[in-house]
Formats: structure tokens, C-alpha cells, sequence
């Protein structure tokens, strides 16, 4: 941890050694909030959470290998839905996947939304779909996380 240290100090040295652009020092400063992982170091929480990411890294892989499928195959659909109807709002399939990821992260931002018919219906559709693709990585991480502290548990005895 002493590279931690060294980053989060580093800015008030450069500003003394060497004039540097202020702005260039701001972000910088950023680094001191790398600080705060030393406050896990001893934290048993935090090692068994990572215990439990590890043992669901793979499921965790596939996940999101399914949710870039899911955003691909709706930025694409919904381009063919929409262009005609809205073609500067989805202009390409690369400008849709903007909606896609918003829509599937079931954040909408209302920014750009369907309005033909079929647009409408595909998008319901999708948010139905983003809320299992929210669900499922929670479920996994929850039930790794929850097998991590029984087998800690069975352990002391």
C-alpha cells in the first residue's frame, strides 16, 4: 500500500518542484481518494465479499457476456423499429445502443425514447428484460456472498 501513499501525495510534491497547470493538479488530487482502500486492508467484510466475487467470477463473465448480447441485439432492433419514425434520433445502430444500454440498465433517461407502435411495445419488452439482467448478477453475488459467510460460519466450529 505504500504506492497508494506515494500517488495521493504526489500532487502536493509536483506543485512544489515543478509549475504545472493547475487543472493537470486537480485530477491529480483524485488520487487521494485511493486512500480509502487501505481501509479495508483488515477488514474482514470486504475479503470474504471478494472471496465471493471470486467464486462466481465465471457466472459473472457469462452475465455479462449476455447483457452486451441483449444490448447489441435491442440497439439493432430498435433501430429497424424507430429510424424511419425518428431518424435523428436513431440514426445508426451504433447512436441506438445509447438507448439500448439506458433502457436495459432500466435507468431511462427519457432523452430518447420509441414512438411508433412497435417501438413502444419492443421497448416494454426490453425493460421487462433489464430488470432480470439487474436481477440476476444480484442473485449470484447475494447467494456466493451468503454461502462465503456459512462456510466462514461452519468453519469456527
Amino acid at each position: 500500500y505504500g504506492l497508494i501513499d506515494l500517488i495521493s501525495i504526489l500532487p502536493f510534491f509536483l506543485n512544489q518542484l515543478v509549475k504545472v497547470d493547475g487543472r493537470f493538479l486537480r485530477i491529480l488530487r483524485l488520487f487521494r481518494l485511493t486512500r480509502i482502500f487501505k481501509l479495508g486492508r483488515g477488514s474482514s467484510s470486504l475479503k470474504l465479499f471478494i472471496k465471493a466475487l471470486n467464486g462466481v467470477k465465471n457466472e459473472l463473465k457469462f452475465t455479462l457476456f449476455l447483457s452486451l448480447l441483449a444490448i447489441l441485439f435491442s440497439a439493432s432492433a430498435i433501430y429497424y423499429l424507430e429510424h424511419e419514425a425518428q431518424p435523428e434520433k436513431f440514426s445508426s445502430i451504433t447512436e441506438s445502443i445509447w438507448w439500448a444500454t439506458v433502457s436495459l440498465a432500466t435507468v431511462g433517461y427519457g432523452d430518447v425514447y420509441p414512438v411508433t407502435a412497435g417501438g413502444k411495445i419492443f421497448a416494454s419488452i426490453i425493460s421487462l428484460i433489464g430488470i432480470g439482467i439487474v436481477a440476476i448478477p444480484t442473485g449470484i453475488i447475494s447467494a456466493s456472498f451468503v454461502e462465503e459467510i456459512h462456510n466462514q460460519r461452519k468453519g469456527k466450529k
